[in-house]
């Protein structure tokens, strides 16, 4: 049997094929696998939901405007009450996980405490919810084809529009989303 492939701080690009809703035009980062499955951070779908909103919901009070009218991004189906924030690694947060030199996930309040009073990590990207992979499932939809992966790059998660994050994480691989149909068989 071969030896699975440590996909930690790949990301995950849906191809046009994946219809999933969830997942259509998806880019999620992985902030974890291995042999017992994976946790992804979806960081191009959008929510309704303001950080200001959030932070009233955990009655924290924003410093700024500005913070109060950040995007709160969709970051999965599983666990959407449950926060997650990407950033860059500076600072000690009670949850945290270092993922790479460039990106760390924390799930502990004092995160977003600071983030509202603008003294959070200099980058950072906040998320409700994860997509869950269990043992061997990520495999098999990358054996059928419903994800392209490649090693991630922090800019795109912290620097690009959240419409230009697919294509541009689908470049990396030198891959042209436009040029590719959901029309399967079809030359």
């Amino acid at each position: 049997m071969s030896e699975q492939a440590d996909l930690t701080n790949h990301f995950l690009i849906a191809m046009p094929t994946l219809e999933d809703p969830n997942f259509q035009h998806a880019v999620a980062y992985l902030c974890e696998h291995n042999s017992e499955g994976g946790l992804g951070i979806i960081i191009n779908h959008p929510t309704e939901v303001s950080l200001g909103e959030l932070l009233e919901h955990l009655e924290i009070e924003p410093a700024s405007p500005a913070i109060a009218n950040e995007t709160v991004y969709m970051g999965g189906p599983v666990q959407r009450e449950r926060g997650f924030v990407l950033h860059s690694p500076e600072g000690d947060w009670d949850s945290s996980l270092r993922i790479s030199d460039s990106v760390s996930v924390t799930t502990s309040r004092d995160i977003l405490a600071a983030i509202a009073r603008g003294e959070g990590p200099e980058r950072y990207l906040v998320a409700l919810g994860y997509a869950g992979w269990e043992a061997g499932q990520l495999e098999q939809e990358l054996a059928q084809n419903a994800w392209l992966n490649g090693p991630a790059d922090p800019e795109i998660i912290f620097n690009r529009s959240t419409p230009e994050r697919w294509q541009a994480a689908a470049s990396l691989l030198g891959v042209d989303m436009t040029l590719l149909s959901s029309d399967a068989g079809h030359a």
